[in-house]
């Protein structure tokens, strides 16, 4: 309901400009009728184009008042408070203004009359108050598409007042020279006289002068967009939120340290304050109980189909090896670069290691360029389904294969909601990555064709859903058994419920365990549906896919499972509470104008820094105003969602580190700074985060050499 009204809202207000613009001209001409015939009949038909405007006005206006009494005030503020003003002045201005008008000359002209236009005539058909209220409904409906296009989000009235300003002063113009006319045609009848080739060639320096006018702040926002060749990832417009004060009321948060600067600078100002990303790693010192070397190289990877790709791969392979290690563990990793010419990196996707094992080029490392190496050592410290995969222009790099899958089991055997199933671990252990190849589509790891498995009925069954895309929501349906989802983002949920006929929507970069008992008949997991494409399991690997029905809902972890103790709930004093608007805007990014995806209005590097002190508790409000889904990252964390459109969460402790929020979605979610340095968060469709939807969780007092930009061959998305 709330997209259907702000598409209905938009739309109407870019058909009110198109129908005001045909107006506009069409009042501008009454002018130029040859006799009062055809004025009375110009008059006629601009009564109907009133009633258009109207129409798609007042639906512009109705959509934003059914915005306000449905929906967060972030959906309508702008649009109540803006939007609607300028659609109720045109259409009022036309009724008020224009109508009585109109009806007046209908009733002084004559249909059947071929008598030319005598002064009286001309006077009404440029009255002031007759045309300009057309001209008046064009300009303000122009306005408002340009705050469609460009939201004063979050909002505020003051960024507002200076295009609102252009407006009264472009209107009194209009009104001005539409007086100037109405002079002349009172002086002369030689206005009435159409000079096609002359109004164009008028109108056409008028869009000239007003295009060079328009030019200059235009190139100055291109000039300012374009990136630096080097910068700090840790500058940026420092976000500190808002804290309660003694009272428990919420106000805005000073600067936690200084009262200027753009940068999360140490507490008390003092050197040893300052503590570096690269400070913030694993053990240094001691024998690996794991340890894996990687080597990123260029090959040719053969698909189940005998398709071949070109792909980027770890060791030769695409998807790269699996890593499969245990709680607890110390995990060593060395990185080597044969031949990527963009550079690699290795980032644990939704394991929590310390900030200087993340692997984010000029974040908390320099990108690996071939002939080089990096070694990566850290303590598996949860057990879970994660994966790997670069963080050096990602999206480029985890298209092309470099990723792999992470699994770490738990320390002790029969810890983990699928081993309470059966009282034991899974006898079956299956990692599940959906990948689209570039010429091959989709396919299951490096299986484009349909998977057969031998499983012994009776035995237990863990499926680890990844999915590696960039901007597909991946449907899974499990057909021929009922299931469990036992794991969200690697964190096991408590008490979870049997499902069936159930589809399992996983977004970009999100993971799902799933559980079950093996029956004595075949059991087919299916990828958006596809009969081809999936992995059918059965006790001796052969057998027909079972037929498989539309699953009747989706998959809703919100009211899934039971409640468990938690440190952190609804309830729970936070020290620092944000909020992050997701949405769109027309806009420079290093100099290329789009229609970009932002963050609080803005695209990297204007986009805020979250900075946070070790040891709170924090609480973000996630809302999407824009068009799409947008799958929101934080590195580093996992966050526990306590609500979703005003509904809390009943069932298990949801915790995420990469968060489906869908159009018209609001989500509160909370998590403990608990892993201090320089985080990323951002959305993990990467064609977006490539664009500027990217920001950054900053403790305070770190700080971080590294750079990113062409010079430092740093680009983390």
């Amino acid at each position: 309901m709330l997209s259907l009204l702000i598409h209905v809202e938009q739309a109407s207000l870019f058909l009110l400009l198109l129908f005001s613009l045909i107006a506009a001209n069409k009042a501008a001409k009454l002018i130029y009728s040859h006799a009062e015939r055809e004025l009375h009949r110009k008059a006629r038909k601009l009564r109907f184009w009133i009633g258009s405007l109207t129409i798609w006005g007042a639906a512009a206006v109705v959509s934003d008042i059914a915005l306000a009494a449905a929906a967060h005030p972030v959906f309508w503020l702008d649009r109540l408070l803006i939007h609607a003003p300028l659609a109720l002045l045109s259409i009022s201005s036309l009724w008020l203004l224009a109508w009585p008008r109109l009806r007046m000359l209908l009733l002084r002209t004559s249909a059947a009359t071929d008598q030319k236009l005598d002064t009286a005539r001309r006077r009404h058909a440029t009255d002031p108050a007759l045309v300009a209220p057309f001209k008046l409904t064009a300009l303000l409906a122009a306005g408002n598409v340009y705050f469609v296009l460009s939201p004063p989000v979050p909002f505020n009235l003051f960024e507002a007042a200076m295009p609102i300003t252009t407006l009264l002063v472009l209107g009194t113009l209009l009104w001005m020279h539409q007086s100037s006319r109405n002079g002349a045609a009172a002086a002369s009848e030689a206005v009435t006289a159409y000079r096609p080739w002359t109004r164009r060639a008028r109108m056409t320096g008028i869009a000239a002068a007003a295009c060079a006018v328009l030019s200059v702040p235009i190139l100055l926002a291109m000039d300012s967009s374009k990136l630096p060749g080097r910068m700090n990832m840790a500058e940026g417009a420092a976000e500190y939120g808002m804290t309660r004060d003694e009272n428990g009321k919420l106000v805005k948060t000073a600067l936690l340290s200084r009262n200027h600067a753009h940068v999360a600078l140490p507490a008390a100002g003092a050197v040893g304050d300052v503590t570096s990303v690269t400070e913030l790693s694993g053990p240094k010192e001691g024998k690996a109980d794991r340890r894996f070397e990687l080597t990123a190289k260029k090959a040719q990877v053969q698909l189940s189909s005998g398709k071949i790709i070109d792909a980027w791969t770890y060791n030769g392979e695409a998807p790269g090896p699996e890593l499969r290690v245990r709680e607890g563990e110390l995990i060593e990793v060395i990185l080597r670069n044969e031949d990527i010419e963009d550079g690699v990196t290795l980032h644990w996707h939704g394991l929590d290691v310390p900030n200087a094992e993340d692997g984010v080029a000029g974040a908390t490392q320099e990108a690996v360029m071939p002939g080089e190496s990096y070694t990566y050592r850290f303590i598996a410290e949860q057990a879970g389904t994660f994966w790997y995969h670069s963080h050096q222009r990602s999206k480029e790099a985890v298209e092309k294969g470099l990723f792999g899958a992470l699994i770490v089991e738990p320390a002790e055997t029969g810890k983990t909601a699928t081993a309470a199933i059966a009282g034991t671990a899974a006898s079956e252990d299956i990692v599940v990555l959906t990948h689209i190849w570039d010429g091959a589509g989709t396919a299951v790891g490096g299986h484009d064709t349909l998977i057969r498995k031998a499983i012994q009925p009776g035995a237990t069954v863990k499926l680890r859903l990844v999915n590696t895309d960039n901007w597909v929501r991946r449907a899974y349906t499990l057909t021929g058994a009922s299931f469990k989802v036992t794991a969200i983002d690697g964190t096991d949920l408590h008490n979870p419920g049997e499902l069936k006929n159930v589809r399992l929507v996983l977004t970009t970069g999100g993971r799902y365990d799933v559980a079950f008992t093996m029956p004595d008949h075949p059991v087919y997991l299916s990828v958006d549906g596809d009969r081809e494409r999936g992995l059918l399991m059965s006790a001796d690997g052969k057998g027909d896919v079972p037929v498989t029905t539309e699953p009747s809902q989706s998959f809703d972890p919100l009211h899934y499972g039971e409640p468990a103790p938690a440190t952190v709930g609804a309830d729970s004093r936070f020290d620092r509470e944000f909020t992050m608007i997701l949405d769109n805007r027309l806009a420079f990014y290093n100099g290329i104008p789009a229609l970009y995806d932002t963050i609080n209005g803005k695209v990297f590097p204007e986009t805020p820094m979250f900075v946070v002190k070790e040891g709170e508790l924090i609480k973000t409000t996630i809302i999407n105003r824009s068009a799409v889904d947008h799958p929101m990252h934080l590195h580093g964390h996992h966050m526990l969602v306590l609500s979703r459109n005003g509904e809390q969460a009943t069932g298990s402790p949801w915790w995420s580190d990469t968060l489906d929020v869908a159009p018209g979605d609001v989500y509160e979610v909370a998590f403990p700074a608990n892993n201090p340095g320089l985080w990323m968060d951002h959305c993990h469709n990467l064609v977006h985060a490539a664009a500027g939807m990217t920001m950054h969780l900053m403790y305070e007092g770190v700080t971080s050499p590294f750079q990113i930009g062409d010079e430092s061959h740093n680009h983390p998305e």
